[in-house]
């Protein structure tokens, strides 16, 4: 007897337990499978034959089959048959010699750092009832299973188990060897991927098991590899220069997705900048070669007749600063210039004068701009006049 309409007939008619919710949702998309369908699983397709409806005895009567119904009675074996009928291996050759039309899905790989939840069960239900249909339509029929490693994600819970369980000292997890922690990675990963084959096999998904992939084989890294450089040779992507999410416990960057937003109180960062003047006897906006222009301190009294207020409080010939407020005092090694507001009353004592950043000793401009927030003091005083 040919084992193929068999082992269907018998998936449909003794039971729906191996299938569960996706049985029930198949069979209100397909009604007319009762009497007969195709099927496409690497063989010619087939027509089975009709099925009687009207036994002789009553299995119930007879005691064979029980009053409640125990799916974990009928799963194993229904799936053991189905796996012995390779009943979802995919044949490319049938589509070569063009004896079936190709049908894939290539299943959403879940991350190994946990079990599947309701979500996989949902998004997989459709994904199996789109396989099984286009099965039993005579297209050759491929669902590729697999998982993913999750990058990152897996690693903060590698490194996670580690600490607690005492074999990771420290922040960073420079205090193992790289093999070792690798190794660690790969004893996690099989872990979980054999917990989520399980479950994806226990709820009757038809993926065809001899192609399971895992995203870190060298098969999917090599094809990782040359679709990057593809696209890198076609101009379709570019390494620039922008600013990157740094996790100095993971020592790297991170996606933006994968960061989130959390207010909390800052502080006001107040910086001394010394104020300096070109030389007098410099004549162009550097020194010879280029480089740090020839510039000199400036001083309080020079301040002073300049009509900075509150230069006169200071002593005469010291050198004279401006005090730079900002919440982000790390960024002050990149400052490229410092901007004032035009209608602040000391943008104009500090015009032709720079500063010099301190530590790096870059010289920069003073710029005025009105997108600069008037300090209140001063926004107060300049209301009154207008």
């Amino acid at each position: 007897m040919d084992p193929a309409p068999a082992l269907l007939g018998e998936a449909f008619v003794e039971g729906l337990a191996p299938v569960g919710l996706w049985s029930l949702a198949f069979m209100l998309a397909c009604p007319p499978f009762v009497r007969s369908f195709s099927i496409g699983c690497g063989t010619p397709s087939r027509t089975l034959p009709p099925m009687s409806t009207n036994p002789p005895t009553s299995p119930i009567e007879s005691g064979e089959l029980s009053k409640q119904y125990r799916p974990s009675e009928h799963e194993k074996r229904v799936w053991d048959r189905w796996i012995a009928a390779k009943a979802f291996h995919a044949d490319p050759t049938r589509v070569v010699r063009s004896e079936a039309k190709p049908y894939s899905i290539l299943i959403p790989p879940p991350n190994v750092t946990a079990a599947l939840h309701l979500g996989h069960a949902l998004n997989n239900t459709l994904q199996d009832i789109l396989t099984r249909v286009h099965r039993m339509r005579g297209f050759e029929t491929l669902w590729m299973p697999g998982t993913d490693h999750a990058g990152i994600a897996t690693q903060a819970v590698v490194e996670k188990r580690l600490r607690k369980e005492g074999l990771l000292k420290g922040p960073l997890r420079t205090s193992m060897k790289r093999e070792d922690f690798i190794a660690h990675v790969q004893a996690f990963k099989d872990e979980y991927e054999a917990t989520i084959t399980g479950q994806l096999k226990a709820m009757g998904c038809s993926c065809d098991w001899d192609r399971q992939r895992f995203t870190m084989d060298e098969t999917c890294a090599r094809a990782v590899r040359e679709a990057f450089f593809r696209l890198f040779k076609d101009g379709l992507i570019y390494r620039g220069k922008r600013l990157v999410n740094w996790d100095p416990a993971l020592q790297t960057a991170v996606a933006d997705d994968e960061c989130y937003d959390e207010e909390i109180d800052g502080a006001f960062y107040y910086l001394r900048y010394p104020l300096v003047r070109k030389k007098a006897s410099a004549t162009g906006p550097g020194a010879p070669g280029g480089g740090k222009p020839e510039v000199e301190p400036v001083t309080w009294d020079e301040l002073s007749s300049r009509g900075y207020p509150g230069a006169s409080s200071h002593p005469a010939d010291a050198p004279a600063w401006i005090t730079v407020a900002t919440t982000r005092p790390e960024t002050y090694l990149g400052d490229v210039a410092v901007a004032i507001n035009p209608h602040d009353p000391r943008a104009k004592a500090l015009r032709g004068l720079m500063c010099e950043l301190p530590i790096v000793g870059r010289v920069i401009p003073i710029l005025e701009d009105d997108y600069v927030v008037l300090p209140e003091r001063y926004a107060r005083s300049d209301e009154e006049k207008n």
